[in-house]
Formats: C-alpha cells, structure tokens, sequence
C-alpha cells in the first residue's frame, strides 16, 4: 500500500496531534507499508519554530522509514482567531504542490489528512482525485466548532456561515471520514456525514511504555516535591483548557499542606496563568519534558487534572486524557454530565461541571481523603485503557482498512465505487 498523509502537526513536536500522526505514520512504514507525510514545521506548543528548523523554507528528509515534506507557514505568536486561519491558509497553500507532485508521480492508493488543519483538507481531496486515490479525513478536532465555543470566532453573522459551509462541503467530499470517539463519531453524522462513510479511529496509548510507576518519580526528587500528594496538569496552554480554575482550585485548597499542584506545560496562556497564580505557595510550572520521560513525569502525579470548557468536551476528546489513565492514577476532568469527556472519565476518575473551581477543589479533596475510592478509580483507569485504547489493537485495525481501501483504489482509477461497509477500529 502507498498512503500520502497531509498533517500540519508532526515530529519533532512532542504533544497533541503530532504523536499519533507520526505513530500512524510509522507504524504503517514499519509494517511494510510506503508512507510519504506532507507536515508543517515543527512550532507546537510553543507556538515558535523550532530549533533546528527553518520556517522560511521547504525541505525532505527520511524519518524512521517514512518519506517526510516539511513546508513553510505562517506561526502566530498569540494565535487569535484571524490569525489562526492565516497560519492554517498559509500552510494550506504551501503544501499544494508538493501534494500536487505526490499525486503525480508517486499516485499513491489513499490520500489522508488531518483535521486540523481543515483548510488544507481540499488539497488532500485534489490530490487523491488526480490520481483516483482514496480519499480520507480525519477529525482529531472539530475547530470550526471549537472556535466559536472558545470565543476566537464569532458564531454569528457571514462569517460564522461561511465557516459552517465550508465544514459540510469539506466532511462531505471524502470516501471516509473518521473521528476519535463515539461521541465525535455521531457529531460527524449530525453534520450530515452518511453513516457508511463513518469510521471510529481512536487516538491511543503505548501501554508498554506508560504504565503505572511502582517506584517514586525522580521529577518529585528533582522538583523538590515534599507533598504527599501532587495534582498535575500537564500539556499544551491555552483558551481552550480553561486552565485559569486549576490556579483558582490551588487558591481555594491553599491550607493543605498535603497537596502540591503541578502545571507542567507551554503554550500562549502560561504567561497569564503563572501572573493569576503569582501569590501562592502551594502551585509550581515546569515546561515540557523530554518524551522519553513521559512516564516518569505521568507516575508524579497523585491525580491527574484535564480542565476543559463548557462546550468544548464533545468537539475535542484531549489525547492527553490517554495516558493519564495508562499511568494507573484516576483523572479530575471538568465536563458537562453526559458529554463525550465526562463518559470517557465516568468510573475511573471524578467530572466536576466547568467553571466551578469549589467543585474541582471538592473533588481533588475527596479522592485525597477516601483511600478506597481513589485505589478502586486508580486500577480502573488502567483497565480502561487496556480495555479501550491498545495502540497495538488499533493500529492493526487501521492497516487492514487502509489496505482494503487500497485495493478499492485499482477499479477507481477511472470508475468511482462506494466505500466498504462501516469498520470500528
């Protein structure tokens, strides 16, 4: 099978989307498979190119066996809403012609990208119609609708129109369109995706490598961490989190002296968060750390922490909610009853509703104060991923779609066909 992938976030960068693009990537080119990648330049989450990188220029390279393009765009560095759309347009018009050139002469079996960046999306569709090549999309993030929950767009007006019409026309034109959950599964339906086109491709956990830890972290040794208990978030920094009620729980919670909160992350709104939190003694920010350290930095935590806002827990399902629960330790996830996150943590850690930092505080407090609670939450989180997010499992599961899509690709080089029946991978 030849698979070209159009992904604007890839290797280097260390979190979010990134991961499981070049995971995919490579564990497709280790099975035998050819793999040509079309991404970005590294700038996530700092939003800035880089070391090592140039953002001004195009270049190739061969990484752990896949043929990676890396093109130049636009990088804000505080990523607004209309400045957010020249990053993805940018990057969108410079990966055309290396698309272009793939489809051409390479004439891959399937063309997939990733949303986001949806802009980009009708450059993969080009591609894979030039050269009769399956189509697939696929959605980690619905931006356009997180967008408007976040505030960086407006949900009213020509604008927010366009954008909605520009999604149903984009979802609408490829032969699969897939998401990470089956919450984000029935989003695409409702958006008016038919539901043979549909396919559940989860993000995963590399269970070998993050498990939970049976010694003590060597970051609390080295952070100098003497509280018994540590409430960690860790990842990207920004409006989407509503990371603000972490600092406003750490307030509220400021007498135990058991307790120490952890914010270990990059990102436009760390800045801000460090200025809210500047009084206090009982939270500490770390940055990112290196990926080969993930599972010591996720066996720090006592608790983990997944702050989300309102309206935004049914667009996104945070690919850091993963390994959190790999790592044996129950989550504190703010998310509405009956919403894709809260389902997700319900039975292997506590949902408290947006917004409300009491009730985070509460609810840190209780898994600190019920021991029986919090050992029964800490082995299901483990179950649950073994249950639910095996990378091995998944993997496969994609491959053999991938490659029956790929001998769907023969006929199609001058005749289109229905895709194959619905897979959940």
């Amino acid at each position: 099978m030849k698979l070209l992938v159009l992904g604007l976030n890839y290797a280097p960068e260390k979190i979010g989307i990134a991961v499981y693009t070049t995971g995919m990537a490579e564990a497709l080119a280790a099975a035998g498979h050819e793999v040509q990648v079309v991404a970005g330049r590294p700038y996530y989450p700092g939003w800035a190119i880089m070391e090592g990188h140039n953002g001004l220029t195009y270049g190739r390279s061969t990484e752990n066996g896949v043929d990676v393009t890396r093109v130049p765009h636009y990088i804000p560095k505080t990523p607004s809403g209309l400045k957010r759309i020249l990053h993805y347009a940018t990057f969108a018009l410079a990966s055309f012609f290396p698309m272009l050139l793939r489809a051409l002469f390479w004439r891959p079996d399937v063309v997939m990208t990733i949303a986001p960046s949806l802009i980009a999306a009708p450059v993969a569709r080009m591609a894979a119609g030039l050269c009769g090549a399956r189509s697939w999309l696929h959605v980690q993030d619905f931006e356009v609708e997180t967008a408007f929950a976040t505030g960086l767009l407006a949900g009213e007006g020509r604008t927010g129109r366009l954008a909605r019409w520009f999604e149903r026309r984009v979802l609408g034109s490829f032969d699969t369109v897939s998401s990470i959950s089956p919450q984000m599964c029935r989003r695409l339906r409702e958006k008016g995706v038919a539901r043979e086109r549909i396919v559940e491709f989860r993000n995963w956990a590399d269970i070998e490598t993050i498990r939970p830890l049976e010694s003590t972290s060597l970051y609390r040794l080295e952070w100098g961490l003497e509280a018994p208990c540590i409430a960690l978030y860790s990842g990207n920094i920004a409006h989407k989190q509503g990371i603000e009620i972490v600092v406003a729980a750490a307030r509220l919670l400021r007498d135990r002296k058991d307790l120490m909160f952890v914010v270990c992350g990059e990102g436009p709104h760390r800045a801000k968060l460090e200025m809210l939190a500047a009084d206090l003694d009982n939270i500490r920010f770390y940055d990112l750390q290196p990926r080969d350290r993930l599972n010591d930095l996720l066996g720090l935590a006592t608790i983990h922490l997944l702050p989300q806002l309102a309206g935004a827990a049914d667009l996104v399902l945070p690919s850091k909610l993963i390994n959190m629960l790999a790592s044996g330790r129950p989550v504190v996830a703010t998310a509405e009853s009956g919403t894709g996150l809260a389902q997700e943590v319900e039975g292997c850690g506590l949902v408290t509703p947006p917004h409300d930092p009491a009730a985070l505080a509460a609810a840190i407090e209780t898994l600190m104060d019920d021991p029986a609670l919090y050992a029964e939450l800490a082995d299901a989180a483990r179950a649950r991923v073994m249950e639910r997010w095996q990378g091995r499992i998944i993997l496969d599961a994609l491959a053999m779609r991938l490659a029956a899509q790929s001998r769907e690709a023969e006929p199609v080089r001058t005749v289109r066909t229905n895709p194959s029946s619905r897979f959940k991978a």
